[in-house]
């Protein structure tokens, strides 16, 4: 690979700058940073890139290179997300397709060189992949000699692929795969696993989560052998008897029967010590934790450990017994600070609340103070036990707010929108953050969705400035008790399905089966007119995009359903045959929320004021910002004379030695260049569909390329196939 060069005026400009030219060209083969070769850049997660070709002066230049389709333009094949940050190897650019098709492509044309399809049964004799949920990356790895693997996830399946052919590696498992549901010592027919990140591989290991998982699926981490595909170790991320962690959790038989406490954001790896790194999500049930009181470790942890055994190093927990849906959210990003003119190792990890834990990479203390503050607990519903305390970090300070109150509404729309809004609000609990859930409603703020998001900051190493995407939307948290059910015997189909939907579906999909449109979770009803019930069967079985699959249950529990989803009146009048349904009833008060509900204006508005979404650049040195921009707009608005308000956004950042920040991320379907020192956008492009990815940014043959997944996201109708690469004209 040649190394890059760019005008007398641009390298002028640099200079002035204040950054150094010849730092920003050192070849690919000395300088790691001027490759893609790991999802998010490099191990530290970082999605940084050194190479400057394209910079400040020249970006306005920027012109599509090639695209490339995934799917061939088959828009019945556009539903699933397509989140994919590419990887680049030797010219070869690596992506997934929004069904889950491994794809490699000529990174400088775009020509597709191969395409291995997982649900193909000439390709894949032994492990079929029946259900589409998401990949937004793959690993390579290679003995430095004849043997080149892409190794990659779908379903529950973990793969391995020749990267030179496509056909998978015959002896690493069986037949080329492992299935993920075996291993975690519980029955492998209930439990439903389905990575959403890439696997992270440090020597010969290969480390992964359990990704989207059941609510009986718990989120262990474990190392496999990455020639033979052979379990190596695994972390328990609920703790066993005797292992760290087991007191935390009030029931001495959470191992053997809670969920979740997963990884599914992904890993960084400080390869030089062997440590790697992972951020999990809270135990479920996620909004009631009647049934998993006390702490709970190791769920909402930063965790810290041994790659090459699976020994834990060190946790931090960032929220104590979550039941507000706060997982974490994003791999923490590894960083060199400077403080009190020392040195110091850390890792950096951002939150869906706001905020960012700056701690020591070998002890996990922090590097800024972080104090355990009392926070409100009244009002619990009965049953739930919350944590008197939780952390927060002095520095940085948060990057969204936290707290709405009635000054805070959107006063954009017509007074009579603004008055129903007012009016709604106060109906609700709205304290602050971690303000107890609550049958009367409780505001989250951040959301579900952020804060901070899959997507994670960047940084820049040189200066330490981390930029960092949000969301800065309010939802509301309404819990509902459960039914007990008065009829326990003689069950129809009807009955059994009704009791089993409130249970397993009732959370997202709501009581009356309409969905949460605003939180992207779709309407049950018309289903009768997509889906037989063996495919009804099929999909509840293995999930599909976000939802799960539920394994654990029966196959007549799994037809119970489907009567009643399906509205098949025949099969709802017959008996119910499955396991009995009262011995899964829980003995004591049990709520369940009412689904994911945005707090929204009449015109479809956030009902907090702008900004609604935003980027930040903080000095990580000293934990001050130096910028914050609105980061996206509606058009509509736009056109109203109206300054940008933000909007919702997912996909992460890179930031460049050329001064630059690249971002898509956003519903408004732009990709923008941005000047990283003032926040000015410098450039922008209307993507076939929004971008809800990270980009990649590499260089073949003296050209610097930046791609981007443009497969759509949850808010819109329009989706793509298309991976959409620029350069300069």
């Amino acid at each position: 690979m040649k190394r890059i060069t760019r005008s007398g005026l641009g390298a002028c400009l640099a200079a002035v700058a204040g950054f150094s030219w010849m730092a920003a060209v050192q070849s690919p083969q000395t300088d790691r940073y001027a490759n893609w070769t790991e999802y998010g850049g490099t191990h530290e997660n970082i999605k940084y890139s050194s190479l400057a070709q394209i910079d400040t002066s020249n970006v306005h230049r920027l012109k599509v290179a090639w695209i490339y389709h995934s799917e061939n333009r088959d828009s019945t094949k556009f539903g699933s997300a397509m989140e994919s940050n590419p990887i680049v190897i030797n010219g070869v650019l690596y992506v997934a397709s929004p069904t889950l098709k491994l794809c490699a492509v000529d990174a400088a044309t775009g020509r597709e060189k191969w395409k291995f399809d997982p649900s193909d049964p000439l390709q894949n004799k032994t492990w079929p992949v029946r259900a589409n949920h998401m990949c937004r990356g793959v690993s390579y790895w290679t003995d430095g000699a004849n043997d080149h693997r892409i190794i990659y996830t779908a379903g529950p399946f973990l793969f391995a692929v020749n990267a030179l052919t496509g056909k998978l590696i015959s002896t690493f498992g069986t037949d080329g795969g492992v299935d993920l549901r075996t291993g975690l010592d519980r029955d492998p027919g209930k439990m439903s696993v389905a990575l959403t990140s890439p696997v992270k591989i440090y020597k010969n290991t290969i480390i992964t989560g359990c990704g989207q998982g059941g609510d009986d699926t718990p989120g262990h981490i474990r190392g496999f052998d990455v020639v033979t595909g052979t379990q190596k170790w695994i972390f328990h991320t609920i703790p066993y008897p005797g292992e760290k962690g087991f007191h935390t959790w009030k029931d001495p038989e959470a191992y053997k029967t809670k969920g979740s406490t997963n990884p599914w954001s992904g890993f960084s790896l400080d390869e030089k010590r062997g440590i790697v790194f992972t951020g999990t999500g809270n135990p479920t049930n996620d909004f009631y934790g009647g049934g998993r009181l006390g702490n709970g470790l190791f769920g909402n942890c930063i965790l810290a450990i041994d790659a090459n055994t699976g020994k834990l190093i060190w946790h931090f927990q960032t929220v104590h017994h979550d039941v507000w849906d706060m997982d974490i959210s994003s791999p923490p990003v590894l960083v060199t600070l400077n403080r009190g003119g020392k040195k110091v190792d850390a890792i950096v990890q951002s939150t869906k609340m706001g905020f960012l834990f700056v701690l020591d990479r070998l002890t996990g203390k922090p590097v800024f103070p972080i104090d355990e503050k009392p926070v409100k607990t009244n009002g619990a519903v009965a049953g739930e036990i919350l944590s008197p305390t939780q952390p927060f970090p002095r520095f940085p300070k948060p990057f969204v707010r936290q707290v709405l109150t009635e000054k805070d509404l959107n006063r954009l729309v017509p007074d009579s929108s603004y008055q129903d809004i007012k009016r709604r609000f106060h109906s609700y609990r709205s304290e602050g953050i971690y303000t107890p859930p609550s049958e009367r409603g409780t505001v989250i703020l951040p959301g579900y969705d952020g804060g901070g998001e899959w997507g994670g900051p960047a940084v820049d190493p040189r200066t330490n400035i981390l930029y960092v995407n949000a969301n800065e939307m309010t939802w509301v948290l309404q819990l509902v008790k459960a039914k007990q059910s008065e009829k326990t015997n003689n069950l129809t189909n009807r009955e059994a399905g009704q009791t089993l939907y409130s249970r397993t579906c009732i959370a997202c999909h709501g009581p009356e089966r309409k969905g949460g449109g605003e939180g992207g979770i779709p309407s049950l009803i018309g289903l009768n007119k997509k889906y037989t019930t063996t495919q009804f069967v099929e999909f509840i079985s293995s999930g599909k995009g976000r939802m799960p699959g539920f394994g654990y249950l029966s196959a007549e529990e799994k037809k119970a359903i489907a009567s009643l989803i399906l509205e098949l009146t025949e099969e709802q009048d017959k008996p119910y045959k499955g396991p009995s349904l009262t011995d899964r009833q829980p003995a004591g008060p049990d709520y369940h929320s009412t689904g994911y509900h945005k707090f929204l204006t009449k015109e479809g508005y956030p009902a907090i004021s702008p900004p609604w979404g935003t980027i930040s650049a903080i000095d990580l040195n000293t934990g001050q910002y130096k910028w914050k921009i609105p980061f996206g707009e509606f058009e509509e608005l736009k056109k109203k004379g109206i300054p940008a308000t933000g909007r919702e956004n997912y996909g992460g950042p890179v930031v460049t030695a050329g001064g630059l920040l690249f971002i898509g991320a956003s519903a408004d379907g732009k990709f923008r260049a941005i000047n990283k020192r003032t926040g000015k956008i410098l450039w922008e492009y209307d993507l076939p569909a929004p971008g809800v990815a990270t980009p990649a940014v590499y260089a073949i043959d003296g050209r610097q390329y930046v791609v981007i997944s443009a497969g759509g996201s949850k808010w819109e109708k329009k989706k793509s196939d298309a991976y959409v690469a620029f350069a300069l004209d």
